[in-house]
């Protein structure tokens, strides 16, 4: 009777694992989500650790017990509450290599995204430090650009030295840079960015 039980102390410690990889691993994706967003250019630490949450609690439910069916065909001696424990730790592993994979994927798309906001604010400032009225040209330097379509269009605005009013563009980063900007009106782009959301 004794020796039933130690043997079964002894599988119930290795097989107390899925919890502590649960946490820890969450943890995980919450700083691999926010420097690897798996969709969008950004991803807050909070978002990223609800997303791994969720897909992890829904790989433990749906996937641990099939999971844990496989590994008993292979290793025969593993009571049952064990294989699912071991099933459960593979699956959240995976649910984190797969939100790994999925960022390194999506990383190029980001760093594409970035480059194009940079070549819109320059196209931006060069345009308005041109065609500008004078009390805009001064400040094109220091422009407050929106995003409406990453990668492709963009809103940039340069305010005056008071503050009071805007002077903005649109830049089309699909068309010649000749023919990439426009101007489109005096609406600060926090008033446009709460009239698009």
């Amino acid at each position: 009777m004794d020796g039933a039980w130690l043997a079964r102390l002894r599988w119930r410690r290795r097989g107390a694992w899925l919890w502590p990889a649960f946490l820890a691993l969450t943890v995980a994706d919450a700083f691999i989500g926010h420097r690897l967003p798996p969709a969008g250019d950004s991803q807050t630490i909070f978002a990223a650790a609800l997303l791994g949450g969720i897909l992890n609690l829904i790989g433990v439910v749906v996937l641990s017990w099939p999971v844990s069916l496989v590994l008993r065909r292979v290793r025969r001696d593993l009571p049952a509450v064990v294989a699912r424990d071991y099933a459960g730790v593979v699956v959240v592993a995976a649910v984190t290599a797969a939100l790994t994979g999925l960022g390194l994927a999506h990383r190029g798309t980001v760093l594409q995204h970035s480059a194009a906001a940079r070549e819109a604010a320059v196209r931006a400032e060069a345009w308005i430090g041109t065609r500008a009225p004078d009390a805009f040209r001064r400040e094109a330097a220091r422009l407050n650009t929106f995003t409406i379509e990453a990668g492709r269009l963009y809103r940039a605005c340069a305010t005056s030295a008071d503050g009071s009013r805007s002077y903005c563009v649109i830049v089309k980063m699909w068309l010649p840079l000749a023919r990439s900007v426009t101007f489109a009106g005096y609406e600060p782009n926090w008033a446009f960015a709460t009239g698009v959301g």
